[in-house]
């Protein structure tokens, strides 16, 4: 993904590519609220993600979708990048 642009073309293609582009740099922001919103209302699922049950550091919703957040953060940096030169 070098550059995000509106038009992607007439070709199915084209259209797919800039889809995918857009969903690409919707990753991270999703996640990362829904670390949010986990942690400020408290819904958790903390008992079926531990393996221990006594609140590990890493266990519980809201580091997974930190740590989701920042696996999906790629095309925000490449888009940075790109913006840079």
């Amino acid at each position: 993904m070098s550059a995000i642009s509106i038009g992607g073309g007439n070709d199915g293609a084209g259209v797919a590519r800039v889809a995918a582009d857009w969903l690409g740099l919707a990753a991270a922001p999703a996640f990362a609220t829904m670390a949010l919103m986990t942690a400020a209302f408290g819904g958790g699922m903390e008992p079926l993600c531990s393996a221990s049950g006594h609140g590990a550091l890493m266990s519980g919703m809201v580091p997974m979708y930190l740590m989701m957040s920042a696996v999906h953060v790629g095309p925000w940096l490449r888009l940075i990048a790109g913006r840079r030169r």
